[in-house]
């Protein structure tokens, strides 16, 4: 559970700052401060110090400006946390050169963006986003998401589905990814430390005879790969699936 969520603030403002921007104050704020900037800073701190680090007084101090200066941007936390979440989502660079690939393709490309977005920024993880406002670059990636689809013969609530079912996955990966960091990063004992400190109960537990299948398992079956081999494995089956309801759903 987290006490960070989207749609919190002032829904209007948060979604007119997201479509049309604001233009620098002439009074009061440092020179070069904007909107852009003071999301991109609050963005930077969230990403070194977690969501929890966020404030406007925090934002203030890594622009080096008075508190009192962003509230002339944006209204508050909620409104910029709002601002963070649609920031980060920008598009890819080469998205153009993804459209009118094939779906598979498109969606393992989704996919893996998601996931690596997840790990860049963490603390999206820690954001209750059950009620997203709709910014101009969580549309973008929709729209793009739902093209990958076109001519499938799928409803628009199929399509949703598809979508929902991919991104629940790649979010859940990446939680367990971060998770692991965070733990092995606040931990006493290192890896190899903790798990042989069970050693010994492991042995009792083998020698039991009451989990076969668990002490047969072969010896690299938890040796660490490289980050995208866990997500590639599951994307491969998961598409899969999404293959054969696609192949049902043109020959009924």
């Amino acid at each position: 559970m987290t006490s960070a969520h989207s749609g919190r603030g002032d829904i209007s403002r948060s979604l007119e700052l997201m479509w049309r921007g604001r233009e620098r104050s002439t009074r009061g704020p440092k020179p070069g401060l904007t909107l852009e900037r003071i999301v991109e800073a609050a963005v930077e701190l969230a990403d070194r110090d977690g969501i929890a680090a966020l404030s406007m007084r925090n934002v203030a101090a890594a622009l080096g400006v008075g508190t009192m200066s962003l509230y002339r941007y944006v209204p508050g936390k909620s409104e910029l946390l709002d601002l963070m979440l649609d920031h980060v989502e920008a598009p890819a660079a080469d998205l153009a050169e993804w459209r009118g690939r094939e779906w598979r393709d498109t969606l393992q490309f989704i996919g893996q963006g998601t996931y690596r977005l997840y790990l860049r920024h963490p603390w999206l993880l820690q954001v209750n986003q059950a009620r997203p406002l709709l910014g101009p670059n969580a549309l973008t990636n929709f729209e793009f998401a739902l093209s990958a689809l076109d001519g499938l013969g799928l409803t628009s609530r199929e399509k949703v589905g598809l979508i929902t079912t991919l991104v629940a996955y790649v979010s859940g990966l990446a939680r367990q990814h971060v998770l692991t960091a965070q733990a092995n990063e606040d931990a006493e004992l290192s890896q190899e430390e903790f798990w042989a400190a069970q050693g010994p109960v492991m042995e009792l537990a083998q020698a039991s005879g009451a989990y076969p299948r668990v002490f047969a398992l072969e010896d690299d079956t938890f040796a660490e790969g490289s980050v995208e081999y866990g997500l590639d494995f599951g994307l491969a089956l998961l598409l899969d699936g999404f293959a054969t309801f696609v192949a049902a759903k043109r020959g009924s």
